[in-house]
């Protein structure tokens, strides 16, 4: 499949020599996100007082109805959105009556939730433990071991990890375990969602999943979602006023919830990133992409890119670990992942290049996306030749 600048037109037209590999970090915005943009303003303007009435009649439903599209859910009315995971995380764990909380994870979440969970264990508010990623041939069983271990109100592991683009491939036997008692498994889809094709069809009804828009979904900050299976959690104590619109339940006399997915509803929020969200979700649909052709181009690109480190096309990065090499498995992040003592300096030597990438610690990391074609990787392997 060709690559697709013509999307992008605005975007690569603000600095037509860059070398744009971050599409895993912030991905650049289809044109169609500009025309979402401006049709939020217009109609927050056009409809004033009524704006909420059309937000929740159509925008959100036109929102929901896509992310259920994309995972293969069962019904779009068990997603909700907000301005960041980190909001909807605080709400599915205020929803756990054991205190302290007992949490399984890695040792290569997100800082949404490392973060987080640090300062819960500081303040006694949770047990956590932490199953190291390394080594990461053994993960996947060593994980499910641990969970099959019982003992946990909270399991939470990532889809993708963020830092070294590995994947973890059995979420459904996490999902057995579930149980609306607890344990409650969330899985952080970041990476994963519209990056490759998730389907959740077999597992939804026992799983969070928590995904969002910033990278994959080139919609931008401030829209993500929650999938949120029926039956667990029906009450999160931290609880915005959003929550109480639509058919409620609850104790007589007690506060009431929703009870689809919009019992984790917060309260007033920016619309506009819906709005982009929409629009590039219209946009692919009009270009007939679906998530598993921008995968594959991205993946033609990656191939050739690993060729070229491997055959010492491109500098010192040869001499780096490739963490999550190419290897023809449908299940896999968008970027390549290089571990190297020098990834802070190459990444330093490649923007001077007008090369844009990033890194987490030690770990170089290159994004692909429809924005690029063959010869940009062509001159990404020169870049990195003449910088590294």
């Amino acid at each position: 499949m060709a690559a697709h600048k013509d999307l992008f037109s605005r975007a690569l037209s603000l600095d037509p020599e860059r070398l744009h590999f971050a599409a895993h970090s912030h991905h650049l915005w289809p044109d169609a996100s500009f025309d979402g943009q401006l049709r939020a303003w217009v109609e927050a303007n056009q409809f004033a007082d009524r704006k909420w009435e059309l937000i929740f009649g159509e925008v959100i439903p036109e929102a929901q109805a896509h992310v259920a599209g994309e995972l293969n859910l069962p019904s779009p009315d068990t997603v909700v959105f907000a301005p960041n995971t980190h909001d909807l995380l605080l709400r599915i764990v205020s929803g756990l009556e054991r205190k302290p909380v007992r949490i399984l994870s890695t040792d290569g979440e997100f800082h949404s939730f490392r973060r987080q969970a640090q300062r819960w264990e500081e303040a006694g508010e949770a047990v956590v433990t932490r199953v190291p990623l390394h080594p990461f041939e053994t993960f996947d069983d060593r994980f499910v071991e641990a969970a099959r271990g019982g003992g946990f109100d909270l399991i939470l592991i990532s889809q993708v990890f963020f830092r070294t683009g590995q994947t973890f491939g059995r979420i459904a036997d996490l999902a057995a375990l579930a149980d609306p008692a607890g344990p409650w498994l969330v899985i952080d889809g970041y990476h994963g969602f519209m990056a490759q094709p998730t389907d959740l069809s077999a597992v939804a009804d026992r799983i969070f999943y928590l995904a969002g828009g910033y990278k994959y979904a080139m919609a931008g900050e401030g829209v993500c979602f929650l999938h949120a299976p029926d039956g667990y959690c029906p009450r999160p104590v931290v609880t915005g006023w959003f929550a109480e619109f639509g058919d409620l339940s609850g104790p007589p006399g007690g506060v009431q919830y929703r009870s689809d997915g919009g019992r984790f509803w917060g309260a007033t929020f920016d619309v506009s990133p819906l709005y982009r969200f929409n629009a590039v979700r219209r946009m692919l649909d009009e270009a007939g992409l679906a998530t598993a052709d921008v995968s594959a181009h991205a993946q033609s690109l990656m191939a050739r890119f690993q060729t070229a480190v491997a055959g010492g096309e491109a500098g010192r990065l040869t001499s780096a670990e490739l963490i999550n090499p190419l290897t023809g498995e449908a299940r896999r992040a968008r970027f390549l992942a290089f571990r190297h003592d020098d990834a802070p300096a190459w990444k330093s030597r490649l923007q001077d290049a007008g090369v844009v990438t990033d890194v987490r610690d030690d770990v170089i990391r290159f994004g692909f996306g429809l924005y690029q074609d063959a010869d940009d990787v062509e001159r990404l392997i020169a870049a990195c030749k003449r910088a590294l």
